[in-house]
């Protein structure tokens, strides 16, 4: 087996769900690389996403581990067996890691939600909104750097999925870059929200009672909902939460702030009122 650099998020995701299933079985590493004819180190490669793992090993630590349920052992073959070499690995050793892995796992989920409170997420973004965004970075990019994360994020923009954001109204009022900017970002916002798989719906400022406002987040879909994963950002980049019980917390949370904004209808007279003030 030949041993990754540097795994991908999405390859360490496999890994940790097949330490989850031998631990809930109640076996050691050492037990469970018996069953394999294989030894510690290597379990503990494959764990750690250091090593590939084939159809059939997957098959066969879930029959060990008395894993009944079909559809997660379907989902984890198929991200075994994955070999998607996607239109982002051409920036990789250009830009942090966690772009890229965050561009795979838009590339693989089933849906995504999000809620934003400062900014428009980066799958809506305009050119000149996402320049602005990465210009404002401390310490500041140099212009190659600059280019090369607005040149990924737009590469990365195609949405086929159902797509849900609740969006604060300071998001939408914050001007990032001028008023010609912020118009034509608002302008693109009404547009996409037309798709018949986006929903876009708007927390207003005057909402009462609001706590949960500060609540942004990225919710991805995996094949079943325990490979579902948040994202949130972090001081030096992202950060994947993957734990059924924060991802089942996520959910409500998620839930609660969809329930306290404005319909798809009202979210969009809501948009083109702020745009026309511009």
């Amino acid at each position: 087996m030949v041993q990754r650099r540097e795994p991908t998020a999405r390859q360490m995701r496999l890994g940790i769900e097949l330490r989850r299933l031998r631990e809930a079985a109640g076996l050691t590493a050492v037990e469970a690389a018996a069953l394999l004819g294989a030894n510690r180190v290597q379990m503990s490669h494959i764990e750690s996403g250091l090593v590939g793992v084939s159809e059939e090993r997957v098959r066969r630590l879930a029959s060990h581990y008395a894993c009944t349920d079909k559809e997660f052992i379907e989902a984890l073959v198929a991200m075994a067996t994955d070999r998607t070499r996607g239109w982002w690995e051409e920036y990789r050793g250009l830009l942090p890691t966690s772009f890229l892995d965050l561009s795979e796992l838009n590339h693989h989920a089933e849906f995504r939600r999000d809620v934003a409170v400062l900014y428009v997420p980066g799958l809506l973004q305009t050119e000149d909104y996402a320049r602005a965004v990465f210009s404002a970075r401390v310490p500041e990019l140099t212009d190659d750097e600059l280019e090369l994360r607005v040149r990924h994020r737009l590469a990365g923009q195609k949405v086929s999925v159902p797509y849900e954001l609740v969006i604060h109204e300071s998001a939408l009022r914050i001007r990032v870059s001028d008023r010609a900017a912020s118009r034509a970002q608002l302008a693109r916002l009404l547009e996409l929200s037309e798709a018949d798989n986006i929903t876009v719906r708007v927390i207003p400022y005057d909402l009462d009672g609001f706590a949960t406002a500060a609540s942004t987040m990225t919710y991805v879909g995996g094949l079943v909902s325990k490979l579902d994963t948040v994202v949130r950002d972090v001081p030096h980049g992202s950060a994947f939460i993957d734990s059924e019980a924060q991802l089942g917390a996520f959910r409500t949370r998620f839930r609660k702030v969809e329930a306290a904004s404005l319909d798809p209808e009202r979210s969009r007279d809501f948009i083109d009122r702020l745009t026309k003030e511009l």
